[in-house]
């Protein structure tokens, strides 16, 4: 175990991805500033594709400013400490003493105690799982592609890749009213899930769909999840790219009927609220709000897998690995997070 020397202060383990395929466990002194709280973190969350990019030494040379994490430390390939799904309870808060007792999300790195800027606290509300709030910021990046999408109540809504941010937008897709929503993926026990949020299910082979939708969203990483969604796009309809592949070139098959269909093929990106929310909307709004989605208990079904803190460096290789099963792990830390 390596020490980081900082200022004076409580102590904390933290996680860091130091090597391709190597993670440790660090020492760090914890001393909030000035509007700061101290939080205690009792679940984080593992964001399977943006951190395995990150384990994998992935993430382009381009994009390294623009990946950081609000709270990160270290930089780009490695040593770096990373994430940003921590739920926590506030043990100390000298500027804002109502919070301490309370339960919060932050956009903050696999740790046991942090501090935070008081700005950055998302208050949970009463009765709200903290084990669940951990999907806070995954929920934040589908309610932003639904706002990016244009989709609305009656349209025919295609998900293409049931992973754990597929799984949100239909969710919230299925709760337009009057919206047909189906999901595809290759994997048949994501069918449960889906149905259970009032979508259909449909592998790929099953779906063959008849190229109708109004709007289709994109989320399995993978080209040939891409034709798919080409395919199931109807007549000028919007095609909303999800998927974040990190480095290397991706085949997109745009020949065909892409041109004479008039489709759309737009990216969309948690890194800045969708524009047409944007000039009412801050980012703290749009987190709290995607907090407050997450009152649904059928969204326990999204969490997959769970990890004690001090066994995550050995965990990773699994957990990250290429095809690896399930949706969302959560790390568990000691017996607070029980």
């Amino acid at each position: 175990m390596v020490e980081i020397k900082t200022p004076a202060g409580k102590e904390a383990q933290a996680l860091w991805y130091v090597e391709p395929g190597v993670a440790d466990l660090r020492r760090a002194q914890v001393t909030p500033g000035p509007g700061q709280a101290l939080v205690r973190t009792l679940w984080s969350g593992l964001s399977r594709g943006t951190e395995r990019l990150v384990f994998n030494g992935r993430v382009p040379a381009s994009e390294y400013e623009r990946m950081g994490a609000p709270l990160q430390e270290g930089t780009f390939p490695f040593p770096v400490k990373y994430g940003y799904c921590a739920v926590g309870v506030v043990e100390d808060a000298p500027e804002a003493p109502d919070l301490v007792g309370r339960a919060v999300f932050c956009l903050h790195p696999h740790q046991t105690l942090f501090a935070a800027p008081l700005a950055m606290l998302t208050l949970l509300r009463e009765g709200l799982s903290p084990r669940r709030a951990v999907l806070a910021a995954n929920m934040e990046t589908a309610l932003n592609a639904l706002w990016d999408s244009g989709a609305g109540p009656g349209d025919r809504i295609t998900v293409v890749g049931a992973g754990l941010v597929g799984l949100l937008v239909a969710y919230l897709a299925a709760a337009l009213p009057g919206a047909d929503v189906t999901v595809v993926d290759l994997d048949p026990s994501r069918r449960a899930i889906a149905e259970s949020f009032g979508a259909r299910f449909a592998t790929p082979a099953e779906y063959g769909g008849p190229g109708d939708a109004d709007v289709v969203f994109h989320a399995s990483a993978a080209a040939a999840g891409l034709k798919v969604a080409l395919g199931a796009a109807g007549l000028e309809a919007r095609v909303v790219e999800l998927s974040w592949y990190g480095e290397g070139d991706v085949a997109a098959p745009l020949g065909g009927a892409f041109h004479s269909r008039r489709l759309s093929l737009i990216s969309s990106q948690v890194g800045h609220v969708a524009p047409s929310r944007r000039p009412r909307w801050t980012y703290a709004r749009r987190l709290a709000k995607a907090v407050e989605l997450l009152g649904d208990a059928r969204l326990d079904a999204l969490i997959s897998s769970e990890v004690a803190f001090a066994d995550l460096p050995q965990a990773l290789p699994a957990l990250l690995a290429p095809g690896a099963k399930g949706l969302a792990t959560v790390v568990r830390y000691g017996a607070a997070g029980a």
